[in-house]
Parts: structure tokens; C-alpha cells; sequence
């Protein structure tokens, strides 16, 4: 039996606190410090579902310890226990208020046996064992000199996303979600703005005429947020692990052994076609993009292995500064549900790893299949799933629970029985919305999944992008498609318009987008400065 001993640079605890006393920011949580880390070890000790934790208690020690109560948290005593939050060895913390545990460096222990590669492993008749992996050095230790940076440039933190269709309030709510809450610079000074060069590209061309995408293309943005058209092909050819093999396999669309083929596009099927070749994007829960969705099963695991970083779906929403997460080395996804397996909704994979190489040499032998739960069980199979670390889906699906009827009892606030619910809240929960807002929606969790509805709008009073002057074009366009009949010119907003008791998902887009108009900051209590 081998037997190991973690070793490694030292650790100190702490609880994030708000050393200022601005009055301007004491009501807001403080931003983390940039190279801190979240250690899963204690995370899991509180979050865990098999061991019979709950969301809500799981989130009170999220938030606690990250500060996010900062000037309204309820005393609850000692906060040694809530203390997931670690600098390593080496970080310069001088100045910084922690509260500190610090736990000593421990003794290298050594194998006491050895085993050949293959060892306990299995092949099919007829198959060849894979050439091993020729893999670059591991990278040592670092941490950025000025702990309090808005972005480390040796380890950019990577966001990705993909989307199929026309670009609408989906990806627009997601992305403001993600200037709302990372840390970007935002709140800096900036360079005056100056006109975009003109578009080169046909997808350019398509975002700049969309006003759900355009307000993404302001010069403010440009080093924050880039749109990247997909293309298959190159994508599989740019993967060392698949480029001289992928064109072999039946088919690229396969998921958990549904397999879609492409039909034949000549003129004579071209009827028969059109459905599945030019639909992009779920429609409605009768049109489910089925072939967009397999694709992005396997573009999460291409765009991480191949630049590293975090993927995370497109019904996604940031609900906090993802900076503890980045800190932590390792692979991971998160729980689906109660389920033993992934979901891959939240991804990170370190660019070009070892498991990065083994999951796509594995899903090539086995029909081209990256569904979460062929993954669990490439995984499983050769023993390797500690690799990929399996998070409490209470971090970033806090609702998950509730959805399937688990944790009725005691739920996290607020409590959904559907998906369906944070765009149409029921009326006896209809009060809290607007009431508690973005501080009353999971506090704790890193994000919110609403799970598809991709056809149901955030904000149907007002089915528009909503950013003030700056953006106004944008927003006339999509006003006057929204109401294709009402008078432009002579429209007012006049609050009986509006719904009585506004729903979750509206408040939330409400919210990121006074941020981006400049009438209120935040969540940590930073305004967005566009100039000098």
C-alpha cells in the first residue's frame, strides 16, 4: 500500500474582513485578496450533500467566511470555524486584517512500493495500450507581488462561455453578472473611449446590429470580454490528443449514447434538414437544441484544455468574486444534484494536463462522448477520479436541491420547488425579490444555474438591454422590436406599467444594469469609471 504525506509551502486562515472605515464601503463585503485560496478540504466538510449538510447552513459558512455580511453580520461567536480562506508561504499579506490559524509544514513521507503503469487496469481484446503522455514540467508556486491587483498577468483568469443562436438577454444577464461581480478594474481609471475599429468578420457584423451584444463591444470592454467565433474543425485540430484521429470517429455529436447525426443538406432533403442544420439555440421546450448542446459538452473540455481557465455555461450568473477559487490548483466540476456524477456546467481544467490528455484519448475510443456522466465514468474506471475534483452543486447550483424535493425542511432563501420560479417567482414568495434583491438571492454561492428556459425572458415589462445614454441606440432598436407598434418618441416609463411583484431573474438583470449606468456601485462598493 502506498502511503503519502502532504508537503508544500504553509498555509495561514483567515476570515476576510473590511479593514476601512469609509462610510462609502463599510456596508460592502471587501474584494478577496488576490492569491487567496479556497481550500474544498473544510468546504466539503460543511457542503457536502452525502454527508447530510445542508444548503442554507452551507451557505452561512460560504458567506461568513468570505466576509460578505461585512457591517451586517448577526454575532454568532469564535469564527475559527468558518475559516476556509488560505494564503500560501511567500504571499505578501503585510497590512492585510486576518484573523490567523496557521498550520505547520509537515515531513515528506516516502512510497513504500511500486507498481507498473498498467498495473490493476484492463483492456479491450484486440486494443493497444496508449503510448504514454509526453507532458510539460508542473509549474511551481508563484503568487503576484501585489496581492491587492485586479488581475494577475503571469495567470489571467480565464472565463468561457459558448453560445449557439442569435445573442439575446441570456448571455447579455450573464455577462453583466460577470462585470458585476469580478474583479476588473472597473472602478479604475480608464482611457477616454474612442470609436471601435470597423468589423472585419462577419460575426463582428451580427454583434454590433444586435443590441443585446453591442453595449459588450464599447472600447471600455475591449480587454475584458472577447467573442470568438467557434469553428469545429479547427478546434479539433488544434488538440495534439485528437488531431490525427478525430476524423475517423462515426460521429462528433454523441452524449451519453444519444448520437445525432447531420442529415443530408442537398436540395432534395434540404425540407427534412433545415430543422436540426439551421436551428441554433432552444427556442422553446418543444425545439430543444439537442446538437448545441451536445456540442458544448465537448467545447468546455477543448477551450480549458487548450488555454486553461473555467468554463461555465451560458444560463449562468456570478454572484461573487471567483478570486478564491482561482487560487486553488487543481481540476474541477461540480455535483449533478444528488447524483453520483459531474456537472460540467462549471469546469476547470488546467491547460494541457495530464487529465486534460487523458479524457480526450478516452472519449476518442468511446464514440467522441463528453457527457458528465461518460466522464464520471472514464474516471471511475481507471481510478483516476480524485483527479477532477466533485464540488457541492451549493456553490454554484444552490437551487438544485429543492428542485429535485430534497431539503424541503430547511431551504436556502429563496427557496425554489422549479427552475421556473426565478422567472416567475409564485406570489407568496413575490415580495422578497424587491424587497432583499441581489443581497437576498444565495448569498454565499459563486453563482446561480437557472438550467436552460432559454425562451423565457428576465424582464418582459421590459424586453430590452436597459444601460442608460451611452447605449441608447441600442436600447431604441430593441425597444421598438419588443413593441413594434407603440410610439418611440413619445414613450415613458411610468411605473404602473410595470409588474406589481417583480420576479428574481428581473431584479437580478435590473441590478447589473444600474451598475452599468452609473447609479449605483456594485457589490463590493465600486463605481464604474468609464473616463479619466
Amino acid at each position: 500500500m502506498i502511503t503519502t504525506r502532504g508537503i508544500g509551502p504553509q498555509r495561514t486562515y483567515h476570515v476576510v474582513q473590511n479593514p476601512s472605515q469609509d462610510l462609502d464601503t463599510v456596508a460592502y463585503p471587501p474584494r478577496p485578496i488576490s492569491g487567496s485560496i479556497a481550500d474544498f478540504d473544510i468546504i466539503l466538510d460543511h457542503c457536502n450533500f452525502v454527508s447530510g449538510k445542508f444548503v442554507r447552513d452551507c451557505l452561512e459558512f460560504l458567506r461568513t467566511g468570505a466576509g460578505l455580511d461585512n457591517g451586517r453580520r448577526v454575532r454568532r461567536g469564535y469564527l475559527d470555524k468558518v475559516k476556509y480562506i488560505y494564503m500560501e508561504e511567500g504571499s505578501d499579506t503585510t497590512d492585510l486584517h486576518f484573523q490567523q490559524t496557521t498550520t505547520p509544514l509537515l515531513p515528506a513521507a516516502h512510497p513504500t512500493r511500486r507498481h507498473g503503469r498498467n498495473a490493476g487496469l484492463q483492456k479491450k481484446k484486440g486494443a493497444s495500450w496508449e503510448s504514454p503522455l509526453s507532458l510539460p514540467p508542473s509549474q511551481g508556486h508563484r503568487f503576484d507581488a501585489n496581492p491587492m491587483a485586479p488581475c494577475d498577468s503571469q495567470n489571467p483568469r480565464l472565463f468561457h462561455m459558448y453560445w449557439a443562436g442569435p445573442f439575446d438577454d441570456k448571455p447579455y444577464t450573464s455577462l453583466l453578472s460577470f462585470l458585476f461581480t469580478q474583479n476588473l478594474g472597473l472602478q479604475l481609471k480608464s482611457s477616454p473611449a474612442t470609436p471601435a475599429g470597423s468589423a472585419l468578420t462577419d460575426m463582428y457584423q451580427s454583434l454590433k446590429a444586435n443590441p443585446w451584444a453591442v453595449p459588450f463591444l464599447h472600447p471600455r470592454f475591449k480587454d475584458i470580454i472577447k467573442f470568438k467565433f467557434w469553428n469545429t474543425t479547427e478546434q479539433l485540430d488544434s488538440i495534439p490528443e485528437l488531431r490525427d484521429e478525430w476524423r475517423s470517429v462515426n460521429t462528433l455529436f454523441n452524449s451519453d449514447g444519444v448520437s445525432v447525426s447531420i442529415p443530408d443538406p442537398s436540395p432534395t432533403r434540404r425540407r427534412s434538414s433545415d430543422g436540426i442544420v439551421n436551428r441554433l439555440g432552444s427556442k422553446s421546450e418543444a425545439s430543444y437544441d439537442r446538437l448545441s448542446v451536445i456540442l458544448s459538452d465537448m467545447a468546455r473540455f477543448i477551450v480549458t484544455h487548450r488555454f486553461g481557465g473555467i468554463y461555465i455555461d451560458a444560463d449562468t450568473l456570478l454572484l461573487r468574486d471567483w478570486e478564491e477559487i482561482w487560487g486553488w490548483k487543481g481540476a474541477f466540476a461540480y455535483r449533478w444534484s444528488y447524483h453520483g456524477f459531474y456537472n460540467t456546467a462549471v469546469l476547470h481544467l488546467n491547460k494541457g494536463s495530464a487529465l486534460g490528455s487523458f479524457l480526450f484519448r478516452t472519449a476518442l475510443k468511446n464514440g467522441f462522448d463528453f457527457h458528465p456522466s461518460s466522464i464520471a465514468r472514464y474516471l471511475k474506471d481507471a481510478h483516476l477520479s480524485p483527479l477532477l475534483t466533485q464540488l457541492p452543486d451549493a456553490l454554484f447550483d444552490p437551487a438544485w436541491l429543492n428542485t429535485e424535493g430534497l431539503q424541503h425542511e430547511r431551504p436556502p432563501q429563496p427557496f425554489f420547488t422549479s427552475f421556473s420560479d426565478f422567472f416567475s417567482t409564485p406570489a407568496c414568495q413575490g415580495a422578497a425579490p424587491l424587497a432583499t434583491g441581489f443581497d437576498g438571492f444565495f448569498k454565499g454561492a459563486f453563482s446561480y444555474h437557472f438550467h436552460n428556459s432559454w425562451w423565457r425572458p428576465f424582464d418582459p415589462a421590459r424586453h430590452w438591454p436597459d444601460l442608460g445614454p451611452r447605449f441608447a441606440e441600442g436600447e431604441r432598436a430593441a425597444r421598438a422590436a419588443a413593441n413594434p407598434d407603440g410610439d418611440l418618441d413619445s414613450w415613458l416609463e411610468e411605473i404602473d406599467d410595470d409588474k406589481v411583484d417583480l420576479d428574481w431573474a428581473t431584479v437580478l438583470k435590473r441590478t447589473f444594469e444600474s451598475y452599468i449606468r452609473g447609479e449605483r456601485p456594485n457589490m463590493y462598493g465600486e463605481w464604474i469609471r468609464w473616463y479619466y
